[in-house]
Parts: structure tokens; sequence; C-alpha cells
């Protein structure tokens, strides 16, 4: 485990960050680590807030909790369009019920975004999803939307041209319209709130890989295929569920597009494309040691 706690800010109060990728063990060492020091655990997990999203989630059973009690996991249905605003203000509120019971908070997870956004105290507007505009904007290609973004707010819209996804431009166009002004107005930072402890989880690639691909075969045995058929009976191929990593794949799988073994194949690797990039947003930050 690395380990850097900030010597400033001496006033505030103080939580810890363990940001690691997936399969890396982070939701273990935080129970335990929560256990030793009297904490309680606030995910940072994009997809677990979902209710229902389990297996091909990882998200951590009431056995696993060891007695420990979770924030912001189960929180919204898969339908809710949630947003770094509507978890910045869920995990401050419960942030503080764990502080006023003189206990350790502990935000763990691998979201790089959640923690950027909570631990570096992020302006965020708060705008609402727009159905109908969204509806409208997904007619566009991301080429179109690229387009109209680039003359709605350039600055938002440059470190998105690396990896441009249709979502992220629909919602950043979407916040723009409401507001009536760029998005990239609220960029500037509030105080950071909190002093931070930030632990990282050093392994190899190799080793790190190799977590991945067991975790994806105890997925089947626990019955991810059954899992996704209950979801897809429930809510439909909504974009949340055909979005996430397991999911897809199984529902390309249940469709007769590909087999079961390249569906099981496809998931390994795009599991471990995301924890490679999970990786690369993790060592930005200097003080979780992953480049040392």
């Amino acid at each position: 485990m690395i380990k850097n706690t900030p010597m400033s800010m001496k006033t505030k109060n103080k939580v810890i960050a363990i940001a690691a990728p997936t399969a890396s063990g982070k939701t273990a060492y935080a129970i335990e680590l929560a256990k030793e020091i009297n904490g309680e655990i606030i995910s940072a997990d994009s997809r677990i807030i979902y209710k229902g999203f389990d297996i091909a989630c990882a998200k951590p059973t009431k056995e696993e909790m060891q007695g420990i009690p979770h924030y912001m996991i189960d929180i919204v249905e898969p339908e809710f369009e949630y947003s770094v605003a509507n978890y910045v203000d869920d995990a401050e509120k419960a942030i503080e019920k764990i502080i006023s019971k003189n206990k350790t908070p502990i935000i763990a997870g691998g979201t790089g975004l959640y923690f950027k956004a909570l631990l570096e105290g992020w302006n965020l507007p708060r705008v609402a999803p727009n159905k109908e505009l969204r509806e409208e904007l997904e007619k566009y290609s991301i080429e179109e939307l690229i387009e109209q973004l680039k003359t709605l707010d350039e600055k938002t819209l440059a470190p998105m041209l690396k990896e441009p996804k249709k979502r992220k431009l629909i919602r950043a166009i979407e916040v723009c319209k409401t507001l009536g002004e760029p998005m990239s107005n609220y960029s500037n930072q509030k105080d950071p709130p909190y002093i931070v402890e930030w632990i990282g989880i050093d392994m190899t690639r190799e080793e790190l890989y190799e977590r991945v691909n067991k975790r994806v075969d105890k997925m089947f045995e626990q019955g991810i295929i059954e899992e996704t058929k209950s979801l897809l009976e429930k809510h439909g191929k909504i974009k949340n569920l055909i979005s996430t990593i397991g999911y897809n794949e199984i529902i390309q799988y249940l469709d007769k597009e590909i087999t079961l073994e390249c569906a099981r194949e496809l998931i390994k690797q795009h599991s471990r494309n995301y924890a490679k990039r999970q990786l690369t947003w993790f060592k930005k930050n200097e003080q979780l040691g992953y480049n040392k």
C-alpha cells in the first residue's frame, strides 16, 4: 500500500481515499482498514450506485461488508442519469454523517472523476437532464456534436477530443444550453474541503490482469447470465445497462451475436482495458505513488 498525507490544511476534517483499479482488492482492503481505525466506507464507483448491478460490477455483499456501513451503493434505479454533481452532493452528506459519529470516512473506488470532483472541491453546475433535448441530440453523429460543442464551449470540448464519447458530448451541450453560458465558466475550483490521505494499491500489470481474468471467471460462476436476463426483463436495453462492461457482452451473447466463450473473453479484455485506463488516470495524482 502507498500512503501520503498533505501537511497543510490541518483544521479541516480528514478523509482517507483508496483509489485503485478494478480487481485490485481495494474493497477488501478498505473493509479491513475500517475495522482497524473505526471507519465507514463511501463508494467511489459509477456503477454500483445502481440497484441490481451486482455481479458484473463486483458489488460487495452484506457478508463481504463484515458489518462495516457502506454508502453510495444501491441508491438509484439504472434508468436514472446520475451526474458527478449528484455524486458530490450525496457523498458530502455521507462524509458529514460519518464524521458526526466520530468515525473516519474512507472513500474507496475506481472512478477517478468522482475522487477529483469530491476531494478537490470542484464547482459543478446543477443541471437536470433534459429528455427532449437529449433525444434530439442523439440524432447527430459524434462529429456533428463536436462542432456544436465547439461553438458553445471550446474549453470544455478540448479534453474530450482525445477519445470523444457521444454521451459526454451530449451532456456538455445540454449543460451549456441550459445554463445559457459555457460549462467551463464553472470550472474554477473551490478550496479543497478535506485533508486527504491517499492510498494506492501497487502491483504489477501482469498480476492485476490475472486478477481481472479470475474475477470474470467468478462472475460466470455467480450467475452473470441470469442477472443480465433479469435486468433486461425489468429495465430493457437501457443505456446504463448496455454501456456497462459485463452486461454489454452478455447481451450480445443473448442476442446470438457472439458465442458464450467470446463473451467471456471480451469481458476480460474490456475489463483489462478499463483497468489500464484507471491506472493512467490515477498516475496523474502523484500522492497515490503509482509512478514510483
